[in-house]
């Protein structure tokens, strides 16, 4: 019964989230981690469903709108060049890597550059949740991650485009580049002049609640658009947040906004990462697993680092930055499912990858308190 299992993940997540701040842990970890204990890898008692799938993805939609809500675009704007470090070092790095790894696994040359690419994207929406609760958000750090997020995201799709081409699928490069420039165009054009209008027009409606209903319309619709575009709908829902953000609505849009994201669909997001968790038949794969997962961890976290280095931060900072690229979350899942779809990658690997997208996704929180503490330390002393 749906309403059981949601009393059940709401009860068993901030249980869990108030367990991990107690052991000095960002609260996202603790929810992570009971997925996996409810779901069918130890307990059993929640499983995914398709009306569970499309409340956890409502609630990335609106983590993603959140973030951009609290974006300082000044602060954004000025930190164009070391989000581009970050993004482009941190694929680079993962791409070669993994590329080594598939050579050395026997997968042929388009698989292993597929494998490359798989570990080269990128998913901030845990970061996100961990920048918020640490107060992080809001920085020179905080608006280089999601830049980068960006950048990352579109150079690797259009990478994969350009992959999939060469190897005989139906791709055309040219057209998936031109969809990709003209979404951004013209979502930055609507957010600029035409979500501001929207929004004061809907004000004045004779119903209640007409801000946050308007904004909620708004963030769904630019989620859509990105997703026809073939961009992670996350990234419209981002771009969203950030239009309105520069509205005099933002500060009421944003805690209505938390209120309801973060008392429903936040909390079922991030269970179900844990939930869809099976370690059923990886026993002879638990070496390819523990590689794969230390190529993925520590390839982002070099990389990312490096770029924010470049750009020049100082070296805790840069670490942070680093670690809050690591998780590969459902924009991998995505890329791993095409390369199902268009036989760049088997089965059995497509499982292994699974596993190490979690254990990126894992490891990030942990990482992050790491770095961002330590930073803040430097910087008190």
């Amino acid at each position: 019964m749906l309403i059981f299992k949601l009393a059940i993940i709401l009860l068993a997540s901030k249980i869990a989230g108030d367990l991990s701040v107690k052991l000095g842990q960002p609260s996202v970890l603790g929810k992570l981690l009971i997925g996996i204990i409810l779901g069918p890898a130890v307990l059993g008692l929640i499983t995914n469903t398709e009306v569970l799938n499309e409340i956890s993805e409502i609630g990335v939609i609106l983590l993603m709108f959140l973030a951009g809500l609290e974006t300082d675009v000044k602060e954004f704007k000025r930190t164009g060049k070391a989000s581009s470090y970050v993004g482009v070092l941190g694929i680079i790095l993962p791409m070669f890597l993994g590329y080594l790894a598939g050579i050395t696994m026997s997968l042929s040359t388009f698989e292993s550059i597929f494998l490359g690419l798989l570990l080269s994207a990128t998913s901030v929406s845990i970061s996100v949740a961990a920048l918020k609760e640490m107060g992080q958000l809001k920085t020179k750090e905080g608006a280089t991650i999601l830049g980068a997020a960006v950048i990352d995201d579109v150079l690797v799709i259009i990478a994969l485009a350009f992959v999939m081409s060469l190897s005989g699928g139906d791709v055309n490069l040219t057209t998936v580049i031109l969809k990709k420039f003209a979404f951004f165009a013209i979502a930055i054009a609507l957010g600029w002049k035409v979500v501001p209008w929207v929004l004061n027009r809907f004000v004045k409606l004779q119903v209640s609640e007409t801000v946050i209903s308007a904004a909620l319309i708004i963030c769904f619709l630019f989620a859509t658009f990105a997703d026809k575009a073939g961009i992670a709908p996350i990234i419209g829902a981002y771009i969203a947040g950030v239009s309105v953000s520069v509205t005099k609505y933002q500060q009421e849009v944003t805690e209505k906004v938390e209120t309801i994201a973060y008392s429903i669909f936040v909390p079922v997001f991030f269970t179900l990462i844990g939930v869809s968790v099976n370690f059923t038949g990886i026993t002879d794969k638990i070496w390819t697993i523990v590689i794969l997962s230390i190529i993925a961890i520590l390839s982002k976290l070099v990389g990312g680092a490096l770029g924010a280095k470049l750009a020049g931060f100082n070296t805790k900072s840069s670490l942070g930055i680093g670690s809050a690229m690591v998780s590969r979350g459902e924009v991998a899942l995505i890329i791993a499912s095409s390369g199902i779809q268009n036989h760049l990658l088997s089965e059995e690997l497509f499982t292994v990858m699974v596993i190490v997208v979690l254990i990126t996704t894992i490891a990030t929180p942990p990482l992050m308190k790491k770095f961002f503490s330590q930073s803040k330390n430097e910087l008190a002393s």
